[in-house]
């Protein structure tokens, strides 16, 4: 008897219930903990996007608007008394920008031209570009964190900066989406 007790133990063990193991979850003990968990990872649950996005949001604090700005060289200028005919307006168009500073004579930044502006007005063949000048314009330096880029979006409400080198020469320009890609990647 007790060996058929023992033989349909055997054949029933297959059906009954066997009590979860509860795995004690991991917590990192340090930041180095935490990344090396990340790259341990398997590429299935962690797409290198993925990784790439954590990176970004973790060293946000370290970077600084020159990391992320564009720079003097790339930037497309309008002189204040240049005439916004067809090919200027193509000109602008074409560079994918939406904001374009406005230089006087002696090349000093007096404004920004904001293209949603030139879309939403009928520009006639002799206006120049001091017509549509947004002369509020912000600052931030190279220097600065992007969270002290965030400070200002939010304490202005801009989402154009002109951007200072050490020297307070125009270095470049940053935007607000220019910041969110740095974070979406």
């Amino acid at each position: 008897m007790e060996k058929i007790v023992r033989m349909i133990d055997v054949r029933l063990e297959k059906y009954r219930v066997k009590p979860e193991v509860v795995k004690k979850k991991y917590t990192p003990a340090t930041l180095e903990d935490f990344v090396e968990v990340i790259q341990r990872t398997p590429k299935t649950i962690l797409s290198m996007k993925d990784r790439e996005r954590i990176a970004a949001i973790m060293s946000f604090e370290d970077r600084k608007v020159a990391d992320v700005m564009v720079k003097k060289d790339k930037m497309l200028f309008v002189r204040a008394d240049e005439v916004l005919g067809p090919l200027v307006l193509d000109k602008l168009y074409k560079s994918g920008f939406t904001n374009f500073p406005v230089v006087n004579l002696r090349e000093k930044v007096i404004g920004i031209i904001h293209t949603e502006a030139l879309n939403a007005l009928e520009i006639r063949k002799a206006d120049k570009a001091e017509t549509y000048v947004d002369k509020n314009v912000y600052y931030l330096h190279t220097n600065d964190g992007l969270t002290k880029a965030i400070e200002e979006i939010e304490r202005t409400n801009a989402y154009y900066f002109l951007v200072l080198d050490e020297n307070e020469k125009l270095a470049g320009f940053l935007t607000v989406e220019m910041i969110f890609s740095y974070l979406s990647l």
